[in-house]
């Protein structure tokens, strides 16, 4: 079956339950992927319906509500940044339950015209996915937003000191990631990045010592340097 640009929530919804696939959905599970709802629909698989229906504001937001793990990446991937209110994203948010699901909706929240104000509030939101979702949106801008001027990416290294501390496993990885990805950048924002990552490796904290380390063995890679080099 192929959909169509028109096609509705319902028919959406029974195509991806056709799809069902019980091996990925073990699969996923390995990966530390939240499962409960989920259909086992492949990257590839996802790719396609997303082009087959297309962009649709209202019915992303109406295959958010279903609760289904796929419905809710093909709403992510077929949501419209420019008619996404900062409170859908908010409530969105609050139902994030899963590494994958805040990853793909970081990038669709950064092509929004105030994601920035998102990235401050959610860091200090307690929520564990949603603390992630804050970084891992600057890890997504440095990459995918190539006019943030390397400034205001730098400024966020004091929200990334701040939240070092944070053991849980899905916020220390993405404050690693965004720590790295500024690193990463360009020669201009590698050597504040290895600096503060190096300050993070010598702290008395666990987890500050960790992404420290682990970002100071990347950015001092040879492949990292010989690409920064001019």
């Amino acid at each position: 079956m192929t959909l169509q640009p028109a096609s509705s929530v319902d028919e959406i919804i029974a195509h991806l339950k056709s799809l069902r696939n019980e091996a990925n959905i073990t699969g996923m599970a390995r990966f530390g992927i939240e499962t409960a709802t989920a259909l086992g629909i492949t990257t590839p698989q996802m790719q396609a319906l997303v082009r087959q229906v297309k962009r649709d504001h209202a019915r992303a937001l109406a295959l958010w509500d279903t609760g289904l793990r796929d419905a809710r990446m093909l709403a992510i991937l077929t949501a419209d940044p420019k008619a996404l209110t900062i409170n859908e994203a908010r409530a969105w948010a609050g139902d994030f339950n899963s590494w994958e699901i805040v990853d793909t909706a970081a990038d669709l929240f950064t092509e929004t015209p105030f994601w920035r104000a998102l990235v401050e509030e959610f860091a200090e939101d307690e929520r564990e996915y949603v603390r992630r979702t804050a970084f891992a949106m600057i890890a997504g801008a440095t990459v995918h937003n190539k006019d943030e001027p390397d400034q205001a990416l730098l400024a966020y290294f004091p929200l990334i000191e701040k939240h070092s501390t944070d053991p849980r496993n899905f916020v220390r990885k993405a404050v690693n990631w965004a720590l790295r990805n500024i690193g990463k950048r360009n020669r201009n924002c590698h050597a504040p990045a290895l600096a503060l990552a190096e300050k993070l490796a010598a702290s008395d904290d666990k987890t500050a010592r960790w992404i420290g380390k682990d970002a100071v063995r990347e950015l001092t890679s040879e492949k990292i340097l010989k690409r920064l080099r001019p």
